[in-house]
């Protein structure tokens, strides 16, 4: 336990921290652009610098070790000019178009220019050329606004395992992007976000789908309907200056109504019939294995998540057939509203405009996949991130942390506590294996308030087994079988699951994968910075709505088995595989 002092402060901390973290311990905020905490700490920007006595320079403090007796300077008329010069010089090749880049008001190049005083750009140059890339449906990057900090960079390769961005080229003429300069659309990009959620100014963006929404609102020939994913409730409010985790589900769906939607539904009830689906599909695999002694598809892959589907599509297309076959909640809801909805209220699938609010950037790309117009047209017509939806009640003027709660539209809003937890990692194990245990005896998960804690939490791999007992005599098959179970997020982690699948060394019958890291709660499209901290209060808060409801089971939901009496018949059955299955791809390149 190292003992120093930082501007005066005595400070003692573990060996091995950074002067940077030591000084957040005792309050003192030490800029930074290329760090990313607990992920990247390459001293590039050196915005971060301190001096600290007896050393020759200044020293960047993201990745300097504090040392025993240490006398750390992190604010003096020197660091404030050093810190000046360097973003100047980084502004002076940014052709950042501030007053309409996308980023304005939450840029970070933007705030620390203005923490450091800078008024005027000392520094004149050529800039770096704008050179736009729209070629994928859900991300949009510019060149000409990047600063070169890595961030992408390091998330896309060490965090999701991916691979589609690189730095080439040196000094001036570094270029961040995929090789040979292609274009993203081009290479093996599973479009998930995560290089626009830690990018720290405008150079890599969601496609907008804001004016495509007004556009819509504005066409007296549409029914437009909007549904919301669990997660967004949860991080809404960081639009707004409210505290991470806090839940602003009522206020979300009033302001949605104040934005024009003739009907709020919720992405919660699709949820819930993703489960009856997922669990029923499961169970048959099981008997497939189990009691015909046939080959089956095991383990059972989860399918909600589009980043992890184009993932397995891109590098593990030899387990497709292990995917559930069950459309996400998005592409459910879609379906359904164009059909059954749209049905009751009397209105043909192509005059029903259906919106999604999703804390996933490529829900973008999932929405216009070829396979998901089982309606008959395409069923989910624009999706919005969180961000989109913060930036449009601002621009309708609406005052969101004043506005009075309001609930969904009950048809295709209501929902049990297992849709809730959906947005968490192990969320959808979790409602998963609360409907499928009863299912086989009848009786509730044997765990305390029906959480199974080995796979909650922030691990990145987690594993659990429930062993089957006292069956219904429909599953005696299943007597004394152990279910084994996996959860990953962050395609990273996914990547080592799979492989030690691949080679044996792990068995499972069910696996569930959430492409970014948290799971929905942490996706690509929610407000920045995303830190472990805020993953964890959004979760928290997630899993309070679920325990606050009075049903925390989807089979328990009315408004499910209301819809399977009326329309769908049964799970897994003809009309439910033509609306809410699917079939995926092989996209590799080898």
């Amino acid at each position: 336990m190292p003992k120093l002092t930082i501007d005066g402060k005595p400070v003692e901390v573990a060996d091995g921290t950074t002067i940077l973290e030591a000084a957040k311990e005792i309050g003192i905020r030490i800029p930074t652009l290329c760090y990313l905490e607990g992920i990247q700490a390459i001293g590039a920007c050196r915005v971060c610098v301190v001096e600290v006595e007896g050393a020759r320079t200044l020293v960047a403090s993201c990745v300097m070790p504090v040392a025993e007796g240490m006398k750390i300077i992190t604010n003096s008329k020197r660091l404030r000019d050093a810190r000046r010069t360097v973003v100047e010089l980084l502004l002076s090749e940014h052709d950042g178009n501030c007053q309409t880049c996308e980023r304005n008001n939450d840029c970070e190049l933007q705030t620390v220019a203005y923490e450091l005083g800078i008024k005027n750009i000392t520094f004149e140059g050529i800039k770096t050329k704008a050179d736009v890339d729209t070629s994928t449906v859900a991300l949009v990057r510019d060149n000409g606004k990047c600063i070169k900090c890595r961030r992408c960079v390091t998330v896309c390769n060490q965090v999701q395992a991916v691979g589609a961005l690189f730095p080439q080229f040196r000094g001036f003429k570094t270029v961040i992007g995929p090789a040979f300069g292609k274009d993203l659309s081009t290479v093996a990009c599973v479009q998930c976000g995560q290089c626009a959620a830690v990018c720290p100014v405008g150079a890599i963006v969601e496609q907008n789908h804001i004016e495509r929404v007004w556009k819509a609102l504005d066409d007296k020939t549409k029914t437009v309907v909007v549904q919301t994913a669990p997660g967004v409730r949860a991080a809404l409010g960081e639009c707004f200056g409210l505290p991470a985790g806090t839940l602003v589900t009522g206020k979300m769906v009033a302001a949605l109504r104040r934005l024009g939607f003739s009907t709020v539904f919720d992405t919660n009830f699709t949820a819930d019939l993703t489960i009856i689906e997922e669990a029923m599909e499961l169970l048959s695999r099981l008997k497939k294995a189990v009691k015909e002694r046939q080959p089956a598809a095991l383990p059972q892959f989860t399918s909600c998540s589009p980043g992890w589907i184009k993932y397995v599509e891109y590098f593990y297309p030899e387990f497709i057939p292990n995917l559930s076959t069950c459309k996400s909640p998005q592409q459910m809801f879609g379906a359904v509203a164009k059909t059954y909805w749209a049905k009751k209220v009397g209105k043909k699938p192509d005059e029903v405009f259906v919106v999604s609010v999703m804390p996933c950037v490529a829900k973008k790309f999932e929405a216009t996949r070829p396979e998901m117009n089982s309606s008959g047209v395409q069923d989910v017509d624009a999706v919005l991130t969180t961000r989109e939806l913060g930036r449009m009640i601002k621009q309708a003027g609406i005052d969101f942390v004043s506005l009075p709660d309001e609930t969904v539209d009950r048809v295709l809003g209501t929902s049990s506590g297992a849709a809730d937890i959906f947005a968490n990692t192990g969320g959808v194990m979790q409602a998963a294996l609360r409907t499928a245990y009863e299912v086989i005896t009848g009786r509730e998960l044997p765990f305390e308030n029906l959480y199974i804690e080995a796979i909650a939490g922030m691990e990145g791999i987690k594993e659990a087994s429930v062993t089957i007992t006292d069956t219904v005599p429909e599953w005696s098959f299943l007597e004394g079988v152990t279910m084994k179970v996996a959860v990953a997020h962050g395609l990273g982690n996914a990547n080592r699951l799979m492989e030690k699948i691949k080679s044996g060394e792990s068995i499972y019958h069910f696996v569930e994968v959430m492409t970014c890291p948290g799971g929905c709660i942490g996706g690509g499209g929610q407000p920045r910075f995303t830190t472990d901290a805020v993953r964890k209060s959004r979760i928290k808060a997630m899993y309070k709505e679920d325990s606050g409801k009075k049903v925390r089971k989807s089979h328990d939901n009315p408004k499910i088995k209301q819809i399977y009496g009326e329309f769908l018949n049964m799970p897994l059955g003809e009309k439910s595989h033509h609306l809410l299955h699917t079939k995926y791809t092989s996209r590799s390149r080898v």
